[in-house]
């Protein structure tokens, strides 16, 4: 458990970023430095769209699976890096 929180702790220091979010299989947020409706909307709209990615690529290539989503909007770049049990995600500001 320390080093994941050292790990989150040198991830939230790098420039621009906003966000950082760690959450279950289910979706459902495990822990965060947002406030919790903001979580909670993140966390359910990026769950969605991961396992939507994940079927894609395992849809075009059944060997293949999803090990990054990177989207970049004019606001905020927000990348997900899932695993079997959890999803990390950073929202960052593509300008700083």
């Amino acid at each position: 458990m320390a080093e994941v929180e050292e790990t989150l702790k040198r991830i939230q220091s790098h420039k621009g970023v906003i966000a950082t979010m760690v959450i279950n299989a289910e979706g459902i947020p495990v822990r965060t430095n947002l406030d919790n409706s903001t979580t909670v909307q993140y966390a359910g709209l990026l769950h969605q769209l991961t396992t939507k990615a994940r079927s894609t690529v395992r849809d075009l290539d059944p060997q293949n699976d999803l090990t990054f989503l990177r989207i970049r909007s004019k606001k905020h770049e927000i990348m997900v890096a899932p695993d079997k049990e959890y999803l990390l995600i950073v929202v960052q500001n593509p300008c700083e």
